[in-house]
């Protein structure tokens, strides 16, 4: 059993533990009245990582703390900003396996194990409002840390940390800041007691590659690619513990995520050798229609429980409701058991590893290093093409299937479109931005489509389920009726959508 918490806080570097007179006075800065004492604990943490330091290198911690008040396992994970996310297990002997899978995205599998041991002895002291709350907590720890790692080397020091309440204002991490430093209290240089230990107890830190830094040339087209693969590499990284855990949208935002990097490896194939980009984008694909059954079943539960909802109850005759929530438990509990088996395959871990070596030791090819201009015009160029292509022809078929999935295949290019234009937007700047929102226009009139060609899938079997059970099939064929309206609705919209996204001056101003 897991417990998380969001922390805000900020370190500083403290003179001494025991002599705290240089201290400032708080009181009367934002709205604090009083600091109060709470006494002093004892605590001891044992830090865990790979061989080598996937966590830290991902600013990420796990430690097996005792002592205070909450002793027991944490994983810290970090977050924008100041902030962080604590994922808190009880105190065991062995790591907990909810906490190695929150991890297992950083890690890719490596083993933990021991790496250093930070006893620290804290002075707490609560920051209270006017209202009696407690608006922040500040403690002073004296820190002694050692190396599990073989080195003897020992450090010491002294930091204070100030971390705010759950509901307080970030504004006052902003006021008791200005105060501390006009009084010479400066920020400390690490960001962690970890990351100072491994430095100081001869660890070592973080062993980050340098080959990159060596083959991409600043300014190349092959940066501006990279970039933006890091960004996204970042961010299924950070968006696996959420999906792991449920997190409202994760799953949607993960699938997103592998559409992105899988669209700037089709897109940019003339920057990075495709007999390795070609397999990675294989296991996007595969990740992503993975996570698409869970995201497509809250998309269309939210569709039609929201259509359901509008009708008047004189026009829901039958246990329709009903009927429809048996159908979203049973497919949502499938689709959930699928995207955490996923996360747990060696299919997987291997993509992991396969990002992780993608953007440290980039396989870029010679045009990598030219400029980014021509490169990046013409690879969105190409994917722009297809997406007319298809738009087109949809607009030549009669409606039907044949249509409608014809349309669905120009919806998928015109998202391949628009991701085109993202790591292009450094060097190309408001052409691609603005063409990419263009086709996001389009994007959404087709989108909305093909949401109704689904649930008008799904009405039909529903309807087919209850007239089985001798249920009333009004309700079923009055809500397939409004989807067909819809999709009609739609294609009446996209001419314009689509003209609009043609314009010769969105061409014109890509053009290196």
């Amino acid at each position: 059993m897991t417990e998380s918490k969001r922390e805000t806080e900020r370190k500083y570097d403290a003179p001494s533990a025991d002599d705290t007179s240089w201290l400032p006075e708080l009181t009367g800065v934002a709205g604090i009245v009083a600091v109060v004492e709470q006494g002093t604990d004892e605590l001891d943490a044992v830090y865990h990582d790979t061989e080598d330091l996937r966590l830290a290198g991902a600013a990420a911690t796990l430690r097996r703390r005792r002592g205070g008040p909450d002793a027991g396992w944490h994983l810290k994970l970090p977050l924008s900003g100041d902030s962080r996310e604590e994922v808190r297990a009880p105190l065991s002997e062995t790591i907990p396996d909810t906490l190695r899978d929150l991890a297992l995205s950083r890690t890719r599998g490596a083993e933990l194990t021991p790496v250093v041991r930070i006893r620290s002895t804290r002075t707490t002291r609560h920051l209270v409002d006017s209202q009696g709350a407690v608006v922040a907590e500040l403690t002073v720890d004296e820190v002694r840390a050692e190396s599990l790692r073989g080195t003897t080397t020992l450090a010491a020091w002294t930091e204070m940390e100030v971390e705010l309440a759950d509901d307080a204002d970030r504004a006052l991490l902003d006021a008791v800041d200005k105060t501390l430093r006009k009084n010479g209290i400066d920020r400390a240089a690490r960001p962690s007691k970890l990351i100072r230990a491994l430095e100081e107890t001869g660890v070592g830190g973080p062993r980050l590659p340098d080959a990159r830094a060596e083959a991409v040339v600043p300014g190349s087209a092959g940066d501006d690619v990279l970039r933006y693969l890091d960004e996204q590499v970042h961010a299924l990284v950070r968006l696996d513990p959420a999906v792991r855990r449920d997190v409202p949208d994760s799953v949607h935002k993960m699938r997103v995520t592998c559409r992105r990097l899988r669209s700037t490896l089709r897109s940019y194939r003339s920057v990075l050798d495709r007999a390795v980009t070609d397999p990675i984008r294989d296991d996007l694909k595969w990740l992503g229609g993975e996570l698409g059954a869970e995201r497509d079943q809250e998309v269309l539960m939210e569709r039609l429980g929201a259509r359901l909802e509008a009708l008047p109850a004189e026009l829901v005759l039958g246990p329709v409701a009903a009927r429809l929530k048996a159908w979203n438990v049973a497919n949502t509990d499938e689709a959930r058991r699928r995207t955490l088996e996923a996360l747990h395959t060696p299919r997987y871990l291997a993509l992991l590893d396969s990002l992780a070596a993608l953007t440290e030791q980039p396989p870029l090819r010679r045009k990598a290093a030219r400029g980014p201009d021509k490169a990046m015009a013409k690879g969105i160029f190409k994917e722009y093409d297809r997406f007319a292509a298809r738009v087109a022809h949809a607009l030549e078929l009669p409606p039907g299937p044949e249509r409608d999935t014809a349309l669905h295949e120009a919806r998928k290019s015109a998202k391949k479109t628009r991701y085109a234009t993202e790591p292009a937007r450094a060097s190309l700047g408001k052409p691609a931005k603005r063409l990419g929102k263009r086709v996001k226009a389009v994007q959404k009139v087709l989108g909305d489509h093909q949401d109704s060609v689904l649930a008008r899938d799904v009405l039909r079997k529903l309807a087919l389920a209850a007239h089985a059970a001798g249920e009333p099939g009004f309700t079923w064929g009055l809500l397939y009726g409004q989807e067909q309206g819809v999709a009609r609705e739609r294609e009446r919209e996209l001419p314009a959508a689509f003209a609009d996204a043609s314009k010769p001056s969105l061409r014109k101003g890509l053009a290196p």
